[in-house]
């Protein structure tokens, strides 16, 4: 037997507390990438979406989406609110940069289009309110919530516009409670 074996057969075990170290260090390093660089995790706390997120769920979304696309009508996303920064929305793209949204008698009208937008999603009619008009600039978005009686959206914020870097991940699906892919 040559030294090098004799060393490995004298070798004490590892304790399995430094095994269940090692899992768990590996585990948040894992967590912190993923949520740093690829996936958003957000609580939607409202009912400004509902029927499509209730209150109390939760989603997930990618942070890659749009390194490669454009963000486009009626996604889904989460982002910094224009007039809380520190605080994250989850809201429906409506308008898109340089578009003019008009808002009248409970629809949403584009870029002074006679029809009103297609919204499978909404389930229960706008309350018909005053006129409201929006352009929106370059590099910016027009979001508002699904439950447009109940959400309190792009229509009532100080800053009405959601500027592509404040944009923090496209909604993929809710994973709380239950899965759900999200469109």
């Amino acid at each position: 037997m040559t030294d090098s074996e004799s060393n490995r057969e004298t070798k004490k075990p590892r304790p399995a507390w430094l095994d269940w170290l090692q899992i768990f260090a590996v585990a948040a390093v894992l967590a912190f990438v993923l949520n740093t660089f690829l996936i958003a995790n957000a609580r939607v706390p409202t009912g400004s979406m509902i029927t499509t997120i209730m209150p109390g769920d939760r989603v997930i979304g990618s942070r890659l989406s749009y390194r490669f696309e454009d963000p486009a009508r009626g996604d889904i996303i989460i982002f910094h609110a224009p007039d809380e920064p520190e605080t994250l929305y989850v809201k429906r793209i409506i308008g898109l940069p340089g578009d003019k949204v008009t808002i009248r008698d409970g629809h949403v009208y584009l870029n002074d289009s006679e029809t009103p937008l297609e919204e499978s999603y909404i389930k229960e009619p706008m309350k018909p309110a005053a006129l409201q008009e929006f352009q929106v600039p370059e590099g910016a978005y027009f979001c508002m919530g699904d439950n447009r009686n109940g959400s309190v959206d792009a229509r009532y914020w100080k800053n009405h516009y959601v500027y592509r870097d404040k944009i923090v991940a496209k909604v993929l699906f809710r994973y709380w409670p239950g899965i759900k892919a999200l469109k």
